[in-house]
């Protein structure tokens, strides 16, 4: 329970950079998983990362040799990320807009799945654009961005950059939500 009140105090203190005053519902967690073959998955990037709740579960089903690269601005989640003990995790202190110099920075060439809790919706336009369309360029071919959110105002420009976007929807989570399925073909 302090996890999640800890949560909410610092949610509520950044509401436009959090987008959420509650931690994703392990439905949503496990629905936008299941569509990632994470036999064939070895870099991951994960964007809003928050308390880490997603990021944990990344974690348990990426390979053993894979990585995985959180983007987290707020300085009070990503102090609670660098708690996390594990190897495969890399976490930064970054606007997800600039995927391309840290992914750069660390010699990754390409990226398998891109899996996003950022509130399009709160970010300036212009910055979400960039960072949709930097992330279609970081990802492999056949490479999966998954986004979640709670309206389908996304929808339209996620099929300009993405072209095959599938829906899927999460109505146990608070509030329900939207998950786009995006692959870079």
């Amino acid at each position: 329970m302090q996890k999640k009140r800890a949560f909410f105090k610092e949610a509520v203190k950044n509401i436009k950079t959090s987008g959420t005053i509650v931690p994703s519902s392990k439905y949503l967690i496990k629905k936008m998983l299941k569509t990632v073959d994470f036999s064939n998955t070895k870099i991951v990037v994960e964007y809003g990362s928050g308390n880490g709740i997603i990021t944990k579960e990344i974690l348990k089903k990426l390979d053993k040799n894979g990585k995985l690269i959180c983007f987290e601005i707020n300085n009070e989640f990503y102090n609670h990320l660098l708690k996390i003990n594990d190897s495969r995790l890399i976490v930064v202190n970054e606007s997800s807009e600039n995927i391309n110099l840290v992914i750069n920075k660390l010699n990754i060439i390409e990226v398998d799945c891109i899996i996003s809790s950022l509130p399009l919706t709160n970010i300036p336009d212009q910055i979400s654009i960039n960072i949709l369309k930097q992330s279609y360029l970081q990802l492999k071919k056949n490479g999966v961005f998954l986004q979640y959110q709670y309206s389908l105002t996304y929808f339209k420009k996620l099929k300009e950059i993405y072209k095959n976007v599938d829906l899927e929807f999460e109505i146990r989570n608070l509030p329900p939500a939207f998950i786009y399925i995006c692959k870079k073909i």
